[in-house]
């Protein structure tokens, strides 16, 4: 894997050991409370005497180190329906029971356009996550489903993962569905992990540390910069060199509480 960076980024220590910081921040301030901070993932091993147990295991344990958990903020027991225009739609089953506000969950998700789906009859949806992860210096993050924790009934689709380079591109999270099944409701819940996070640094053993970033006036105007260029250009990933050319020196100042 090869990275070009033009900007000036901070050296790891002379034996390349040194960790790598990796920021992450909520870019919308109301109801943020609702979306706990990303922890790193600790699989359920309690049997970490064996020798040969999984629970030990440098290849698991070194995955699990890169691994970081965003929880779910709401629970959600959804339905698919079409509306009176024929538009893919979804309701609570709850109905008045159900926790969330009716006019709130369209504030909360995303269709893409049917022309778009992958396939005819699988309904693609997004969720609309405030957290945006940034570093300064090479970092690509991965979003994957939470493969460490288990589902017993499982969910009707798949949740669709992505890769990019949140040194340059430091975009908002979106947590894509894919709905094979749509005779069976999309029940998510609160607290329950959504999505884990992995992150890809040079050279590759080095530790991550994850911080919370502060909302600097340059962060401001970067993130400002690349948002919503997804709407105007096919692939964003051509306008990399394009964003890297005026991104700041330092983007990542941790913040202090």
């Amino acid at each position: 894997m090869r990275f070009t960076v033009t900007f000036e980024a901070p050296e790891p220590d002379a034996a390349g050991s040194g960790p790598v910081t990796v920021g992450w921040l909520h870019n919308v301030r109301q109801g943020s409370v609702i979306y706990d901070p990303p922890t790193r993932v600790r699989s359920d091993a309690p049997n970490r005497e064996v020798a040969k147990s999984a629970s030990r295991c440098p290849a698991i344990l070194g995955l699990e180190g890169r691994m970081f958990e965003i929880a779910c903020p709401v629970d959600l027991s959804l339905e698919f329906v079409r509306d009176d225009c024929g538009r893919p739609a979804v309701v609570d089953r709850r109905g008045a029971a159900a926790p969330m506000r009716a006019d709130r969950l369209d504030e909360l998700i995303v269709w893409t356009e049917e022309s778009e789906w992958r396939h005819p009859e699988r309904p693609t949806l997004q969720l609309m996550l405030p957290y945006v992860f940034l570093a300064d210096e090479p970092v690509y993050m991965a979003q994957l489903p939470p493969i460490c924790h288990y589902r017993p009934e499982g969910l009707p689709g798949l949740m669709l993962g992505g890769r990019f380079p949140i040194h340059v591109w430091p975009r908002p999270l979106m947590w894509a569905f894919e709905w094979h099944d749509t005779t069976r409701p999309l029940e998510l819940r609160r607290g329950e992990p959504l999505c884990y996070v992995q992150f890809e640094t040079l050279p590759q053993h080095r530790p991550v540390q994850l911080v919370e970033a502060t909302r600097t006036a340059d962060l401001e105007e970067y993130l400002e910069m690349i948002a919503g260029a997804v709407n105007y250009v096919g692939q964003t990933f051509s306008l990399f060199k394009a964003a890297e050319a005026r991104r700041p020196a330092r983007l990542l100042v941790p913040r202090e509480r």
